[in-house]
């Protein structure tokens, strides 16, 4: 969908669609195009000249809110190379987020001449600069695995985990309340200390230029041990790239494979959000 900015109010059935009139009046001269939709989100592209920029738009209700992604961009963006927040904000209906264009494309959508094991090899390489660059002692956002359960057992208690929605094939087989008991099994007994993306996969890494140039999708940084990122990144390789690229992956960031924290990490996914 390409034009003008879509306004008026959404009913109950698709909230997420509505920009708020304010919004739209500001942006009604930009062209508008849809480049992503979920029952409970949408992101615009709008683009006026010379300028790109990206619209989201959320459930009110949605996790993480567009406030704490605007806080954590904000953050990350006096380190790591990010979209700039331009507006943040909410009303009844939902929160919306408008930021800079970063110049290039993500990881799925780079020219289909290039070998997957070189995408890999970029997506490997960005994890690595993110994790170097972000200082932990000066982040203010964790999520250390006391944190994490806490949040999950919130989540569940609260019965916002479907598993036949939010589970990957691999764990379907589990309850919500049957996760957090595997969450549990599976808790690592060490954390390597970090400051993560939260959500490290393909269509999160921009790249430009056959160099990596920048990151987005933040809603969800925070301190956590590595494998948060590490788990995602292997585990997203398979989805994007296709099977075998794991220890790829691995080898280019320089960690060891480790089958428990990896598991955690993958399930801990599922029920975050």
């Amino acid at each position: 969908m390409s034009g003008a900015p879509p306004t008026g109010h959404a009913d109950d059935r698709d909230l997420a669609i509505a920009v708020p009139d304010a919004l739209a009046a500001r942006y009604a001269a930009w062209s508008w195009t849809l480049v992503y939709c979920t029952d409970d989100t949408r992101t615009w592209r709008i683009e006026d000249g010379s300028t790109t920029r990206f619209v989201k738009v959320v459930r009110t209700a949605a996790y993480p809110t567009l406030a704490a992604t605007a806080a954590r961009l904000r953050w990350a963006g006096q380190w790591l190379p990010v979209p700039a927040v331009v507006d943040v904000g909410r009303d009844d209906c939902g929160e919306w987020l408008v930021t800079t264009a970063l110049a290039g494309r993500d990881l799925t959508r780079q020219d289909p001449s290039v070998e997957p094991r070189r995408l890999v090899e970029h997506f490997a390489h960005a994890l690595r600069q993110f994790h170097d660059r972000a200082p932990v002692g000066a982040c203010p956002f964790e999520f250390t695995v006391d944190v994490a359960i806490a949040h999950v057992r919130a989540r569940i208690d609260a019965g916002l985990v479907d598993p036949d929605r939010d589970f990957q094939p691999e764990h379907r087989h589990l309850s919500a309340h049957g996760a957090l008991a595997e969450l549990e099994r599976l808790r690592p007994d060490r954390e390597d200390l970090v400051v993560c993306h939260g959500d490290y996969c393909p269509p999160n890494v921009i790249v430009a230029a056959d160099e990596v140039n920048g990151y987005v999708d933040l809603g969800e940084l925070g301190v956590s041990d590595r494998w948060r990122d590490v788990a995602m990144g292997t585990w997203s390789t398979t989805w994007n790239f296709g099977a075998g690229y794991e220890d790829l992956f691995l080898a280019v960031y320089g960690a060891e494979p480790d089958d428990q924290r990896g598991a955690f990490y993958r399930l801990l996914h599922e029920v975050v959000s």
